[in-house]
C-alpha cells in the first residue's frame, strides 16, 4: 500500500475565521490546489506534504485525506459511492477504520445509520480485495470520518488522530484557555515580528506568549508530539524523518523577539513558565505577577496580545466591562504600538473608550468573539 510519489488531495480543517490563515500558510507549505470553505481548506501534495502539514500547521485543527465527495440522497447512494472507493489503498487486512461524522441540511439525517451504511460499505469494498470474510482491526488506525452537507457526502480519512491544536505542551491550563491554534492565529493576524516584543497582561496558561514565540521563532508546532498517520503504510518513515529534519533546520535561533507575561494569579505565572519550558522558548519569555492596572512599559515598540476575562465565563459582566475601562486607560495609543483583544462582548468598544481600527470574527471553540485590532 506504499502511495509512493502520487498526489494526495487533503482538507485542513479550522475554527470559523481561520480558513485565510491556514491557506496562506498551506501555500507557503508548497502545497497546490488551494481552496478555502467555511471551516475547511483543501489542498494537494505528495506523502511529504500530508506530514509538513501535520507537523507544521499553526492554525488547522486536523489534517484528513479527502477519499472523494459525491451526491448521496438515499442510503442506497451512500452505500454504493463509498463502496466505489479505494479504501485498500490504505486500509490493510488487520487494520481498524473506525466510522464517525456529522450530517447537515441532508436528506440523510441519522448519523447512526449513515455510520452502519459506510462501515458495511467500506468492509465489503476491502473483503472482495482481500478475499477475507472477517476484519480483527487489531492493526493501525485508519479513521473514517464523513461530512453530508446538503445531500453531499465527503469520506475522509484522519491523518491527524489528536486535534493539531494539542501541542503536547500544555499538559495543564488556567479555568478559561484559549485554543493553541488559535492563540496562533492572534500572533499572525498582530503581525507579530521576529524581532519584536510581544506581552500578554493576562497570561493564564501562557498559551498566547508560547505561540507567539513559537511563531517568530519558526518552530514547527507538531515537533513535539506524534501523529496518526505515523503508523500508515502508505507513508514512509523516511518521509517523517525528512521532514521533522526539514522543520528543526528552519528554526530561527538568532532572532531577537522577547515576550512578556503578566497575571493576578501567582499560579497562572507558575503555570506559564512550567509550559514555555515545556514548548521550549522558556528564555524568550518573563513572567510577573502583575494587575492589569499596572501595566506600563519602557519598550519603545509592543505588541499586546490579550484574551481577557469576560462575563459569562470567569466573572460578572460589570467585573468584566471594569477590567475593560482599566484595559482602555493603560493601552495608550503610542507610536510603534498595537493592541489585539479578543472577546465575545459586544459592549468592548464602548467600555475599552475608543473603537477598533480594524475588527474580525473568530470562534474560540464554539463561543463566537471579535478580534478587536488597535495600531494607529
Amino acid at each position: 500500500m506504499e502511495n509512493g510519489c502520487e498526489k494526495i488531495r487533503m482538507v485542513s480543517t479550522c475554527l470559523l475565521g481561520m480558513e485565510g490563515p491556514v491557506a496562506a500558510e498551506l501555500k507557503s507549505f508548497e502545497a497546490e490546489e488551494v481552496s478555502a470553505q467555511d471551516g475547511r481548506v483543501f489542498f494537494t501534495g505528495g506523502p511529504e506534504m500530508l506530514a509538513r502539514a501535520n507537523l507544521c500547521s499553526r492554525f488547522g485543527e486536523r489534517i484528513l485525506i479527502v477519499m472523494d465527495q459525491f451526491p448521496a440522497r438515499t442510503f442506497d447512494e451512500l452505500f454504493e459511492g463509498v463502496k466505489a472507493l479505494p479504501w485498500e489503498r490504505w486500509i490493510g487486512k488487520q487494520d481498524a477504520f473506525p466510522v464517525k461524522g456529522h450530517s447537515l441540511h441532508s436528506k440523510l439525517a441519522s448519523v447512526p445509520d449513515c455510520q452502519s451504511i459506510i462501515k458495511k460499505a467500506v468492509v465489503d469494498r476491502l473483503r472482495g480485495k482481500y478475499g477475507i470474510s472477517w476484519f480483527e482491526e487489531t492493526g493501525a488506525r485508519y479513521p473514517i470520518h464523513f461530512l453530508l452537507m446538503k445531500d453531499t457526502a465527503t469520506l475522509m480519512l484522519d491523518a491527524s488522530g489528536i486535534g493539531l491544536h494539542k501541542r503536547g505542551y500544555r499538559a495543564n491550563a488556567t479555568e478559561a484557555p484559549i485554543k493553541e491554534t488559535l492563540a496562533a492565529g492572534m500572533a499572525y493576524l498582530a503581525r507579530v515580528r521576529t524581532d519584536g516584543t510581544v506581552f500578554d497582561p493576562f497570561c493564564g496558561s501562557g498559551t498566547i506568549l508560547i505561540e507567539a514565540a513559537m511563531y517568530a521563532l519558526n518552530i514547527a508546532p507538531g515537533l513535539r508530539r506524534r501523529f496518526l498517520a505515523e503508523k500508515w503504510n502508505g507513508i514512509s518513515q523516511e518521509v517523517w524523518r525528512q521532514e521533522r529534519d526539514r522543520a528543526c533546520d528552519q528554526i530561527r535561533r538568532d532572532v531577537s523577539f522577547r515576550a512578556y507575561g503578566y497575571d493576578l494569579d501567582p499560579e497562572a505565572v507558575a503555570l506559564t513558565q512550567e509550559n514555555a519550558k515545556k514548548a521550549g522558548v522558556s528564555a524568550r519569555i518573563t513572567v510577573e505577577q502583575r494587575a492589569i492596572d499596572a501595566f506600563s512599559s519602557d519598550s519603545p515598540y509592543g505588541c499586546v496580545i490579550c484574551n481577557p476575562p469576560y462575563g459569562e465565563r470567569l466573572l460578572d459582566i460589570r467585573q468584566a466591562q471594569e477590567i475593560y475601562r482599566t484595559m482602555g486607560k493603560v493601552f495608550v495609543k503610542k507610536r510603534g504600538w498595537s493592541y489585539t483583544v479578543i472577546s465575545p462582548d459586544h459592549e468592548f468598544e464602548s467600555c475599552f473608550g475608543r473603537p477598533a481600527d480594524r475588527r474580525r470574527k473568530l470562534y474560540n471553540g464554539m463561543l463566537s468573539c471579535q478580534l478587536y485590532m488597535y495600531f494607529r
